[in-house]
């Protein structure tokens, strides 16, 4: 029998990054249920996003917000392996690596804009040429204080999120086993999704939340817990990815009473 024998766990990421995630939970013995909060499609107008950015040789620096930004983003890169890469966080820069491509600047410590902005590398960007890679509508934080510190930032907007429209047997499947305790966490790795969560699910969900544990590996996700009213308790992970999220899950379940 599995540590996370018994314990139900609502994975909430887009669809074609749910899996990994899914598979470690099964393989310490705890069941995933599927519920993708997030629709995430690729721009339509790509024609245009390509026009604004132009060359990718004019760019001393393309920083990949996410893995969705390395997946709908790379061919941006034109096939050119001498522009300096940075990530946020491994599963952009694994997402990256898989496209051919390899990140030389990424945070040891956090997986957010402050954390790469942290970096001594981008303390002085005077007269540097920045693209930022992201989905449409992401923070302005990155490119602002790297316009602040001398960068000519540009944005390649690559693709789109929207909040997951489940068929109502989906819906009705996941309050029951919600209502029965077969949902004991629920994760979130970014804001958009946990507030897209709270949107979708039904009223009577959303009244479970409350009691649910909020299983997130970035702080910022907390904070925007407690904005929306949640009263969830909090299983935080040292970092957004995966593995992260499954060993956080095992200590809450050492620590939680049977």
């Amino acid at each position: 029998m599995g540590r996370l024998a018994g314990i139900g766990v609502l994975v909430t990421r887009p669809e074609h990054q749910a899996q990994h995630l899914c598979q470690l939970i099964e393989a310490e013995g705890g069941t995933p249920v599927r519920y993708a909060a997030l629709s995430i499609r690729p721009r339509a107008d790509r024609a245009a996003v390509r026009a604004a950015i132009g060359p990718a040789d004019r760019y001393d620096l393309v920083i990949f917000i996410s893995a969705n930004a390395a997946r709908f983003g790379a061919d941006l890169l034109e096939q050119r392996r001498d522009i300096s890469l940075a990530a946020l966080a491994q599963p952009t820069a694994s997402a990256l690596n898989s496209a051919g491509y390899r990140v030389s600047l990424m945070p040891a410590d956090g997986a957010d804009s402050e954390a790469l902005l942290a970096m001594p590398q981008l303390a002085q960007m005077s007269g540097q040429r920045v693209m930022i890679v992201r989905g449409v509508g992401g923070r302005d934080l990155l490119g602002d204080v790297l316009t602040s510190r001398g960068a000519q930032v540009q944005y390649a907007e690559v693709y789109t999120r929207e909040p997951a429209r489940p068929d109502p047997e989906v819906q009705a499947h996941v309050e029951q086993l919600w209502r029965h305790g077969g949902v004991r966490a629920y994760s979130a790795t970014s804001v958009e999704l946990l507030e897209a969560l709270v949107g979708i699910v039904t009223q009577r969900c959303r009244e479970l939340m409350d009691s649910t544990a909020l299983l997130t590996g970035s702080r910022r996700v907390a904070d925007a817990a407690i904005r929306l009213g949640l009263g969830s308790p909090l299983i935080l992970a040292d970092a957004p990815d995966d593995a992260a999220l499954t060993s956080a899950l095992l200590r809450w379940r050492e620590s939680t009473p049977r």
